[in-house]
């Protein structure tokens, strides 16, 4: 009897801390990701000047609010 409430115990525990270790791995990916987003804005200026583009700074704040939207 006391080999099986340990193994249940064990169990719990396993399937406890995987629970909280996801909620804190998701915490601080989100954010390291709010703090050092995937494209800046100098990173898409110059992605636009390689296509050919002349990047505008209202066509540069168009594109990172439609990216922060998806985001969201």
């Amino acid at each position: 009897m006391n080999t099986s409430i340990w193994i249940v115990l064990i169990v719990v525990a396993l399937v406890a801390g995987a629970v909280i270790g996801f909620f804190l791995a998701r915490r601080s990916m989100e954010s390291y990701l709010k703090k050092n987003p995937p494209i800046s804005e100098e990173m898409m200026k110059s992605m636009m000047t390689s296509m050919g583009q002349k990047p505008s700074q209202k066509k540069l704040n168009q594109m990172m609010s439609q990216m922060k939207n998806q985001n969201n």
